[in-house]
């Protein structure tokens, strides 16, 4: 895009007017885009406060406003993550929140996170994660072509190609696929499924224990996804919060825990899609904002809905059993899709280079429509 006179200025996020302006700019920037869903302001808020995201207990986080002649015009964040294991090049860190419409103006954005970056020690960085990889992630790159589903991103196609003539090369793309259920799933895949997990016990997540259950699920995940690409482990506070922010929104039916002679070993988790309910309500819940998302969620329904998680212990994802259960767990979704009127769902994200798992919902009807690229440079 074209670069605008005026000095660039760039601003630590210090006030709460910064950190409005900070939150608001991407719907500022999307202005006319008919994909582009305004997040709710104050989820946002919550978002960016040390005080409600468990993120900033393990990471420091740094955040900038670029102003144009006292007007925001991008953004940015640098996070360290005391989680996070360093590289065979030297100590990892990474960028996020990253938004911006001019070339000149995003350099200014880079060369002040990769400053505050190298201050640290860093010298190799990677991104865009918001603000975790456990969080939001990735510059989509293509599938712009309908709204993004909860907890996923959307841009605009300039920023990916932008991203890297600023120096990032692709460190890896993760993928979104969309199965409708208009024609049913596949009978014979079922009685597979079926027949190589018999020996596994599939039910619901019980709401009376809400906060164990969801701490049974985070157990396993962070089994099946250690040793995965970029994995980063979900913390207690971060799996608090997690209960906390599902429990009013998450059906009981829409959790499936796998058991093996009573050991919880697999799961799946299916979210309705809240982003289909916020449409048109501009990220504001005043004053007629709450009448109207409770009715979307609560009477009318959304019609679709995202599956975020999924896992199997790894000593039994090498196993038959292990193999099929993730199949036999995204049938057992089936009641719950009809009972809450469903009619698609997003599996997301995937690691690009997870063919198995490709291959499977691939076997099932679904398509992949989405991608997302993830970015690295070395600063040394």
């Amino acid at each position: 895009m074209t670069q605008s006179a005026g000095e660039i200025v760039i601003r630590p996020v210090g006030t709460r007017a910064d950190r409005e302006a900070f939150l608001r700019l991407p719907g500022q920037l999307a202005a006319g885009d008919p994909n582009w869903v305004e997040p709710l302001h104050f989820e946002r808020r919550r978002f960016l406060s040390p005080r409600h995201n468990p993120v900033f207990g393990h990471a420091e986080i740094g955040l900038w406003l670029a102003l144009r002649s006292g007007r925001p015009v991008g953004r940015i964040s640098a996070q360290v993550d005391r989680l996070v294991p360093g590289t065979s090049g030297g100590p990892l860190g990474f960028f996020g929140m990253i938004d911006a419409r001019e070339d000149d103006v995003l350099a200014r954005l880079f060369e002040t996170a990769e400053g505050w970056l190298a201050e640290r020690g860093i010298r190799h960085v990677r991104g865009p994660f918001n603000l975790s990889i456990n969080q939001s992630s990735g510059v989509l790159v293509w599938g712009f072509d309908s709204p993004p589903s909860l907890m996923m991103e959307h841009n605009d196609p300039w920023l990916g190609p932008a991203i890297e003539r600023h120096g990032y090369a692709k460190a890896c793309d993760v993928v979104a696929y969309r199965l409708k259920f208009e024609n049913g799933l596949p009978e014979r895949l079922r009685r597979v499924s079926e027949r190589s997990t018999d020996k596994a016990r599939l039910r619901p997540l019980d709401a009376r224990r809400f906060g164990e259950e969801i701490a049974t699920v985070t157990s396993i995940f962070n089994d099946a996804w250690a040793g995965n690409w970029g994995f980063v482990p979900l913390t207690e506070a971060e799996t608090a919060a997690m209960a906390a922010e599902l429990r009013p929104i998450l059906p009981p039916d829409s959790v499936q825990i796998a058991e093996v002679e009573g050991r919880p070993v697999a799961f799946i988790v299916m979210v309705p899609n809240v982003n289909e309910a916020l449409r048109g309500l501009n990220g504001r819940l005043w004053p007629l904002g709450w009448a109207r998302l409770l009715w979307r969620l609560k009477v009318a329904g959304v019609r679709t809905a995202r599956v975020p998680l999924m896992g199997v212990r790894r000593d039994v994802a090498g196993t038959i059993l292990g193999k099929n259960l993730p199949l036999r767990l995204i049938y057992a979704l089936e009641p719950a899709v009809h009972a809450h009127g469903i009619r698609e769902i997003e599996l997301s994200w995937l690691l690009e280079d997870n063919w198995p798992m490709r291959r499977l919902v691939e076997a099932i009807g679904c398509d992949h429509y989405k991608t997302w690229r993830i970015y690295c440079k070395d600063l040394s």
